[in-house]
C-alpha cells in the first residue's frame, strides 16, 4: 500500500499538467468546462426564479382571495376570482 501511495505522489509531482486549475481559473474561458459552467449557473439562476415566481404568485393569489372574501362579506362582490373554489 505503502509504495502504491508513494508512486501516485511520484506521479502527481511529475506531471502537474493534468493538477492544473480549471478552465475558468486557468484563463481558457472558450472551452467546454467552461461552457459547461456557465449553462449551470443560468439553470441554477433558473431555478431560483422559478421557486420565486412561485412564492410572490401565490401571495398575490392570497391578496385576492382576502379582497374578495372581504367585498363578499360587505355584500359587493358578484364574481369571485379565477380558480376560487367556495
Amino acid at each position: 500500500m505503502r509504495r502504491c501511495l508513494t508512486a501516485a505522489m511520484v506521479a502527481m509531482i511529475a506531471a502537474p499538467g493534468p493538477l492544473l486549475a480549471c478552465a475558468t481559473c486557468f484563463g481558457k474561458s472558450d472551452s467546454d468546462l467552461a461552457k459547461g459552467m456557465n449553462w449551470g449557473i443560468v439553470s441554477l439562476l433558473a431555478v431560483v426564479v422559478f421557486v420565486l415566481g412561485g412564492i410572490a404568485s401565490f401571495f398575490f393569489y392570497l391578496g385576492r382571495r382576502q379582497r374578495f372574501l372581504e367585498l363578499r362579506h360587505r355584500g359587493e362582490a358578484a364574481v369571485p376570482p379565477a380558480g376560487f373554489e367556495q
